[in-house]
């Protein structure tokens, strides 16, 4: 398969997925470590509600940060699908990629270590911000 220069849209995309897994990850490392010292058993965690009063603040940022990897996430996908089979992709619209993936990272890395929350909002607003960008623009295409 040839590579198009739409196709740069796709390490940005693909960074979003491999950062989800790794948050993924660290949540279930996080929790059984958790269960395991704690000597809790997996039926006191029927429920999201039970989990939340089990783990420990700390332990449940992970999963926090992992519900928040399917919210803008899912729309900054859904723009790079779009872009690619429309042939929307232009520099502009990578760098604004990169500018998301490197936002979500250092939000991901604030919200499961130190939770520091002003620190861990500023990320997500530029995150957001570059995300509303790509969206913007893909408008002013579509009504242009």
């Amino acid at each position: 398969m040839q590579a198009t220069a739409g196709d740069g849209i796709f390490a940005p995309f693909i960074g979003m997925c491999v950062l989800t897994f790794a948050v993924w990850t660290y949540m279930y490392v996080r929790r059984i470590h958790f269960m395991h010292v704690n000597r809790i058993g997996a039926e006191r965690l029927r429920t999201p509600e039970r989990a939340t009063e089990i783990f420990s603040e700390d332990v449940a940022c992970a999963a926090n940060n992992l519900r928040n990897l399917f919210e803008l996430p899912v729309i900054f996908y859904a723009l790079c699908l779009y872009l690619f089979v429309t042939n929307g992709v232009d520099p502009l619209h990578v760098i604004s990629a990169w500018a998301f993936l490197g936002f979500r990272v250092l939000h991901s890395l604030v919200h499961c270590t130190i939770n520091v929350v002003m620190l861990r909002f500023v990320f997500y607003v530029l995150g957001a911000a570059a995300l509303w960008f790509m969206l913007a623009r893909v408008l002013i295409a579509a009504v242009g």
